[in-house]
């Protein structure tokens, strides 16, 4: 069973800067996508960012140009580098990984952008 454990979440102020963490409990060669999502209050579930074994990485247009998506495949490990993050950018953030028709969530963390 696939797991994936989240971190790096918390309270930051506008204009900061927060790194999630995403360790899978396997090998992430396993993966065809691994990426993140996220939810505020009252929304639906949306993409942030999303990269495929091959290829660059999309991202949602609120993301580009502040947000970084990469991977570390010793640590089994991807990451989102958020940068400038504006109150609008609150939410929890899932991870999320899909091998082959499968597809595992992490259990979420919550970054909280306020003064």
């Amino acid at each position: 069973q696939v797991q994936l454990v989240e971190s790096g979440g918390g309270l930051v102020q506008p204009g900061g800067s927060l790194r999630l963490s995403c360790e899978a409990s396997v090998s992430i060669f396993t993966f065809t996508s691994m990426g993140w999502y996220r939810q505020a209050p009252g929304k639906p579930r949306e993409l942030v960012a999303e990269l495929y074994r091959y290829g660059s990485p999309n991202y949602a247009d609120s993301a580009k140009g502040r947000f970084t998506l990469s991977r570390d495949n010793a640590k089994n490990t991807v990451y989102l580098q958020m940068n400038s993050l504006k109150p609008e950018d609150t939410a929890v953030y899932y991870c999320r990984t899909t091998a082959d028709v499968s597809v595992y969530w992490g259990q979420g963390t919550q970054v909280t952008v306020s003064s």
